[in-house]
């Protein structure tokens, strides 16, 4: 049975944000909200709660998983990215974005798509996934909660307690959120792919 904490949207109460990040230190899967809907996430290096996050969502092999970073200074250790591409995601970050990006070696391997070795990079607008990130120290490995056979976030935190409070170790109640996911652009390549159209908009990279 999972943990459910209530967490102010705009200001989250430090002592259920440290909780919440123990939880992911010790293993667990943690749902938890951002700008483009809830997110299931976990630490980087736990091949067990990932494999728990891809058995939740039912994801095929190839799905790109996401870094969720407090800032830009962390791209550079997970991703190489180019001059172009970085005045790309600083000028639309934080925001409703996941950007593809080709990874660096400390990205574990299972983590990235099995052939071209990628990785997805946000930063969310949200105080509470941001307040995670600073007390973690690190970025949070994550996907949208996008549950099999649907095409939206989940938005409402005890909807979300209904259907999986037996399959993770913490939802967090941030309120609810809108349902639509990340706008994904693939700047692998020198002219930026939308790859899906989602929260963010999409002119900055036409």
């Amino acid at each position: 049975m999972s943990q459910f904490f209530y967490i102010h949207p705009d200001n989250p109460q430090p002592r259920l944000i440290k909780q919440a990040v123990e939880i992911l230190r010790n293993g667990g899967v943690i749902v938890y909200p951002t700008d483009s809907g809830y997110a299931l996430g976990c630490m980087i290096g736990e091949k067990h709660a990932m494999d728990r996050i891809v058995e939740i969502r039912q994801l095929p092999e190839n799905h790109n998983f996401t870094l969720v970073c407090s800032d830009l200074s962390e791209l550079s250790n997970y991703s190489n990215v180019s001059n172009v591409a970085y005045r790309l995601i600083k000028n639309n970050t934080p925001g409703h974005y996941t950007f593809i990006l080709t990874a660096t070696k400390e990205v574990p391997r299972r983590l990235m798509t099995s052939k071209r070795k990628t990785i997805g990079i946000r930063v969310p607008d949200n105080k509470i996934a941001l307040s995670l990130l600073s007390e973690l120290g690190e970025p949070i490995l994550s996907c949208s909660l996008i549950l099999p056979g649907e095409e939206e976030t989940q938005y409402d935190p005890e909807e979300i307690r209904d259907q999986l409070e037996k399959q993770v170790d913490l939802i967090i109640n941030g309120g609810y959120l809108g349902q639509k996911p990340t706008t994904v652009i693939d700047l692998t390549e020198d002219t930026p792919n939308i790859i899906r159209v989602g929260n963010g908009a999409v002119t900055p990279f036409e």
